[in-house]
């Protein structure tokens, strides 16, 4: 059944907005692995927080990127393992954990960095600057909709 919201039109916008998004994701694994970066499309949003900041504790991370614990933790410990991030004590809190960027990690950044750029730029393909401008704002507006107060 097709969900209505609206009189007369039919827009099953929730099936489309997921669509396009696993398919944006589709298409970014696609050219990581085209290149031979050992990186999932879920690793590079961690890598991506952490680029230009001196470290995030893990929590952060998660706020950051919309991940649950447990799947921050994992894709952390997978980064620890590939060389591209740390864990260092924070020196203000000894009980908390700040995660950063090795240097390995800043150069990968760098590779994958137009690779996403280039997966943007397919996406966007003949949409105008303006066009691109109210997608991000409606898709901000129906975020804020759906926040929670809790």
């Amino acid at each position: 059944m097709p969900d209505i919201f609206f009189p007369g039109i039919n827009i099953r916008s929730g099936f489309r907005i997921e669509r396009t998004a696993k398919r944006m994701k589709q298409v970014a694994q696609q050219a990581l692995k085209q290149e031979g970066l050992d990186v999932t499309v879920d690793q590079w949003v961690i890598l991506d927080q952490l680029q230009g900041t001196q470290a995030f504790s893990q929590q952060e991370l998660g706020q950051r990127t919309f991940k649950d614990a447990p799947t921050v933790t994992r894709i952390i410990d997978l980064l620890c393992d590939k060389g591209l991030i740390c864990r260092k004590a924070d020196a203000n809190d000894r009980r908390k954990t700040l995660i950063q960027l090795t240097p390995s990690g800043e150069l990968q950044v760098e590779k994958i960095k137009p690779l996403i750029q280039g997966v943007r730029q397919q996406a966007y393909a003949g949409l105008s600057p303006e066009q691109i401008d109210q997608l991000v704002e409606l898709m901000d507006h129906i975020y804020q909709n759906l926040q929670t107060t809790d």
